[in-house]
């Protein structure tokens, strides 16, 4: 069975308080890579600019949302829509960590209800006015990203990846899945780059020589950054206070994001 591309009629729609001006997908081939870094940085960036940002994080069974940005309060709601919970910088986040009775359960659920939980982030939140929301997508080609490739209105998505030798095959698999869901390719972000010497500043390739650059080319498509190993940000992740960290290398993913968006 071929998937079905976006359609007028199966794409869903969020509750009437939302007016959500562009949304971006963030995922990978494969697991690992620092897709969900990716993700809260893009946000973190886009809100510093002045814009109104969110997460809608559709990673069901690996959600990191809440602990990056360190939310630990529960999501509320009425009878009509569940309300996100909002960082100290005034970015929204919707994620099942933020609705289960602890953080630390598993979510031991069959695919179709997962896929089920993901679009329904999506048509039952109340997002409100957002500028920009970044989609925390779960790896690989499964039900969920499917779910929300065919019912969330992507304006287009951004592929993580690392340097490594399998990345052609990987990357392509996101590609060709984009490409069958008729969702634009706004480029390449290859995580873990590379690490820099503290001594020298000399950059180490610690899992081995990017590939990145004749990877975009192959697929015809646009290298947005090369992002270092950094222990702080892993760090910051772990401890909920990624708003606070500043990525410089990043700022060209925010460059790209604006620009493919005008």
């Amino acid at each position: 069975m071929v998937a079905q591309p976006q359609q007028d009629g199966m794409v869903a729609q969020p509750p009437k308080p939302s007016h959500i001006k562009k949304v971006i997908g963030v995922v990978s081939g494969k697991g690992g890579v620092g897709k969900s870094m990716v993700t809260s940085m893009s946000a973190v960036l886009m809100n510093r600019r002045g814009n109104l940002s969110a997460v809608l994080d559709a990673d069901i069974t690996g959600p990191s949302m809440p602990q990056a940005f360190g939310l630990h309060e529960k999501a509320q709601g009425s009878e009509t829509a569940i309300f996100p919970v909002t960082t100290e910088t005034g970015i929204k986040v919707m994620s099942v960590n933020l609705l289960l009775p602890d953080e630390t359960d598993p979510v031991i659920w069959r695919g179709p209800i997962i896929a089920g939980t993901a679009k329904q982030f999506w048509t039952d939140v109340a997002w409100g006015d957002v500028d920009y929301m970044f989609v925390d997508m779960p790896p690989g080609t499964g039900d969920v990203p499917l779910t929300v490739f065919q019912s969330i209105p992507l304006d287009g998505i951004i592929v993580v990846t690392s340097p490594q030798e399998l990345v052609s095959m990987i990357v392509g698999k996101a590609v060709k899945m984009a490409e069958m869901m008729n969702v634009p390719i706004i480029g390449l972000v290859e995580n873990m780059s590379y690490a820099v010497c503290p001594d020298c500043g000399k950059h180490l390739n610690v899992f081995g020589c990017s590939h990145i650059d004749e990877t975009a080319q192959k697929f015809g498509l646009k290298v947005l950054a090369k992002l270092p190993i950094n222990p702080e940000l892993a760090v910051r992740v772990d401890n909920g206070s990624v708003e606070g960290f500043d990525c410089p290398e990043a700022e060209t993913i925010a460059d790209a994001v604006e620009e493919f968006c005008k």
